[in-house]
């Protein structure tokens, strides 16, 4: 018997059935979309990470760090300081103001209900630049899956777009039929996989190489810079681009969803403690991995990888039994999947009940806006499938685009609805639009490519809220009141 084989299908019987449990608990819509606001800590927790670390932190973190050394740390740092932030003032307030605003299910549901827009011109242009980004996300994700199986498999024939279709077709069986409760559940189990995965790795190649100190040793006399935090040709806008990674959790809706759906607000900060924790030694245990896996490599008669971004699948192979190494294979397939789960159903929320309940029917039943859910999913992950067979850039690369589209769009958006009273509707469309379009054009015009582009966008972002609301119309009554509402039980 071939024991990587068992233990993935094993991983994967594990999914399907937590999927079939979840199916079993769902009532209705609430239900579906945020598992009955009913998340404890740790599972809110883990859910937020795991489907905030997709494939990247498995392979383009550590593809990063074995490619270029300590200087690429500097997005762990920015990433740990904004998920810190996003779960500080982020998570209490959001908790609070999506029940407050008609009971929101969606960051579209909840900004539009936020500012009272009758006109429904908000959730559209919310729902759209969701949909937009996270297709491209998904597709990142499913590109992860694509190489695991392409490394895995090198003599097999079409390997990469089998590893693709296998991927899809998991994740897709227990997001369209347990919801919510489902990828949170499925989220908690991949982010333990993935964080003892990520501790175990670069333990087991210190010893292999003789301790922590004869590691950088090596390291250091392969390349020095490699251990340099500040090399001479990175620059100030270099540093900058890498910390700026943090901004983009504030406008991240398949992580702040979770905010919305934990029990309580007392339970948020169990929470935070739990998800920065995790969120820490997983992110740390990546980096070593690619940093770690330069001196293993030299110091051992295997090749170099001469794909980066599979360095920790050519490690567990050659470190581990094949029965774990399946397991450590699992933990690349919990990142992609927690991640593809969680941005499946925010997008297919996007387009059920921002677009066929808002516009096509309104006296949709709970029944079938369910159904009409997971015909999204469905449309969805079709869609972020076509592009995966055909990647155009590394998997880091992919998803700082995506990850860049929404932290401007709705980062500002999201970070002053909660805090400014006098943000108006206008600022908020303004924003969203401002952010996504700036984004975009840094990207496809290469204004500045030295510069990451969700700079110039949540700034520009900023700045028009800022004079929309100050010089527009004033906020609506019930805005005003229910922004005070949310201050009162926050107090409470």
């Amino acid at each position: 018997m071939n024991w990587m084989y068992f233990s993935l299908a094993l991983y994967f019987l594990g999914m399907l059935a937590i999927g079939y449990y979840a199916s079993n608990k769902m009532n209705n819509l609430s239900d579906y979309m945020l598992g009955g606001r009913l998340l404890g800590p740790a599972v809110a927790a883990l859910s937020a990470g795991a489907s905030d670390m997709s494939g990247w932190l498995l392979m383009g973190l550590p593809g990063a760090m074995f490619a270029r050394g300590l200087s690429e740390g500097w997005i762990v740092v920015g990433l740990l300081i904004g998920s810190y932030l996003n779960w500080l003032y982020v998570a209490p307030r959001l908790r609070i103001f999506t029940e407050v605003a008609g009971n929101s299910l969606t960051i579209p549901d909840f900004l539009e209900n936020r500012f009272v827009d009758k006109s429904r011109l908000l959730r559209v242009i919310s729902a759209v630049v969701i949909f937009v980004f996270f297709c491209i996300y998904t597709s990142s994700g499913m590109v992860s899956g694509g190489r695991l199986f392409e490394t895995l498999f090198p003599n097999l024939e079409n390997t990469y777009t089998w590893g693709v279709f296998i991927t899809s077709l998991v994740v897709l069986a227990y997001t369209l039929f347990g919801g919510f409760l489902a990828v949170s559940l499925t989220d908690f189990v991949q982010g333990l996989i993935m964080v003892v995965a990520l501790t175990l790795v670069p333990a087991m190649v210190f010893y292999a190489n003789g301790g922590v100190v004869s590691t950088f040793d090596i390291i250091e006399k392969i390349d020095p810079k490699l251990l340099d935090f500040f090399p001479e040709n990175m620059g100030f806008v270099g540093f900058i681009s890498l910390m700026a990674w943090g901004l983009g959790y504030f406008g991240q809706p398949h992580i702040i969803v979770r905010f919305m759906a934990i029990g309580t607000l007392a339970e948020i900060k169990k929470a935070r403690r739990i998800g920065i924790t995790w969120m820490f030694f997983s992110i740390v245990g990546a980096m070593l991995i690619g940093l770690v896996g330069v001196a293993f490599f030299e110091n051992s008669h295997y090749p170099r990888p001469e794909n980066p971004e599979t360095v920790f699948i050519l490690l567990s192979q050659i470190l581990f039994h094949p029965i774990l190494v399946g397991f450590l294979m699992a933990a690349i397939l919990s990142a992609v999947m927690s991640t593809i789960s969680s941005q499946l159903l925010v997008t297919s929320s996007a387009l059920a009940g921002d677009f066929y309940k808002a516009f096509l029917k309104p006296n949709a039943s709970d029944k079938e806006l369910i159904f009409v859910s997971r015909l999204a999913v469905f449309a969805v992950a079709m869609f972020a499938l076509s592009l995966a067979l055909n990647p155009s850039d590394t998997i880091l690369g992919i998803v700082a685009y995506a990850w860049a589209g929404l932290g401007a769009a709705f980062g500002p958006v999201i970070l002053f609805s909660l805090y400014w009273k006098r943000m108006n509707k206008w600022a908020a469309i303004a924003g969203i639009s401002t952010g996504a379009i700036v984004v975009l054009s840094w990207k496809i015009f290469h204004v500045y490519d030295d510069l990451y582009e969700i700079i110039p966008g949540f700034f520009a972002n900023t700045l028009v809220i800022i004079l929309v609301s100050l010089l527009g119309e004033k906020p609506k009554a019930q805005s005003i009141a229910e922004f005070e509402e949310t201050d009162r039980k926050m107090k409470l």
